[in-house]
């Protein structure tokens, strides 16, 4: 009986992976045809019937392009950070909870949090392994970037880990049964969709790939299939931020078409953030994320923390 469970878990991630996968694809030319409305034209609209199969084409020209590697590059760790960032972006989605019991483990935001804070080193190495001025600039204003925001980014989280009093995103649903997180946390909520944005590297934080002073950041060196993952991994990383938006603050009623469109919903934000703001300044990056949201999430956890507990002590 062992054995089935586990060839059934195998199989849903399977399935959930090809998912991800297939809206990752979808994702960008979302972004292709609002940015394109954004901007008074037409985006990607000749491929298949109004562009529908644009991400396809794509796909296939980067993947069967030549792939090309710098003379003096560390080649192993160079090939291999790519491999690394979208092997992790996919292991995110392992703790997406599930009714059918697949990996929702009760440790899940645990899980979310270390495996988030991994991806800082694929990006590092390559930058690194790249051996290139601005592929160095760029992983290690990319690597600053995300441990900051890390820091402000699980302090926010904990604050609604206190009031539900558990580590299992399914028990989020629980809580919001009645009322969204939304309502009772909103200055938390606006926060963490703004460190959000800054770690998945995102205008108007997008300073690794500053294309202005620094060509492309830490991925300038990469062709290809390479870059294919990297686009990849990325994209994966928004839409898991998407659902996690979702199920933290925006009620989290897991396997509805309502928690569909909420996600749809975020995911379409980070779109129209990105053509709407322009690009903030790095110090301005560091100070917000150090001297604003750094006390003001560690007050919140405070009062949170706080208001669990009299409740707590209360129904006992």
């Amino acid at each position: 009986m062992m054995y089935m469970d586990l060839i059934l878990c195998l199989i849903s991630g399977i399935i959930l992976l090809v998912c991800v996968l297939i809206s990752v694809a979808f994702l960008t030319l979302l972004e292709r045809k609002v940015l394109g409305y954004i901007q008074i034209r037409k985006g990607p609209n000749k491929v298949g019937f109004m562009g529908i199969l644009q991400p396809f084409s794509d796909a296939i020209k980067l993947f069967t392009k030549e792939q090309t590697y710098p003379f003096m590059s560390n080649f192993n760790l160079y090939y291999l950070s790519p491999m690394v960032n979208l092997l992790l972006a996919l292991l995110l989605w392992m703790c997406m909870p599930m009714y059918t019991g697949m990996i929702s483990f009760n440790f899940s935001f645990l899980f979310f949090l270390s495996v988030s804070s991994l991806s800082v080193y694929s990006v590092m190495l390559a930058g690194w392994s790249s051996n290139s001025n601005y592929s160095m600039l760029g992983s290690m204003r990319a690597v600053a970037q995300t441990i900051s925001y890390e820091v402000s980014l699980i302090l926010l989280l904990m604050s609604f880990l206190f009031l539900i009093l558990s580590l299992n995103i399914f028990d989020l649903n629980k809580y919001q049964e009645y009322l969204w997180f939304l309502f009772l946390a909103f200055p938390l909520s606006l926060m963490w969709v703004i460190s959000s944005l800054a770690e998945t590297n995102r205008t108007p934080f997008d300073f690794a790939e500053g294309e202005s002073e620094l060509v492309s950041g830490f991925n300038v060196e990469y062709s290809s299939g390479g870059f294919a993952l990297i686009f990849l991994s990325e994209y994966a990383n928004i839409l898991f931020m998407s659902m996690i938006c979702s199920v933290l603050f925006l009620g989290g009623l897991l396997m509805t078409i309502g928690f569909f469109l909420k996600l749809l919903f975020m995911s379409f934000f980070w779109i129209w953030v990105r053509g709407t703001l322009p690009r903030y300044r790095y110090d301005k990056l560091m100070y917000l994320a150090w001297k604003s949201y750094l006390p003001v999430s560690l007050n919140y956890l405070l009062f949170y923390f706080s208001l669990s507990m009299i409740i707590f002590i209360w129904f006992i």
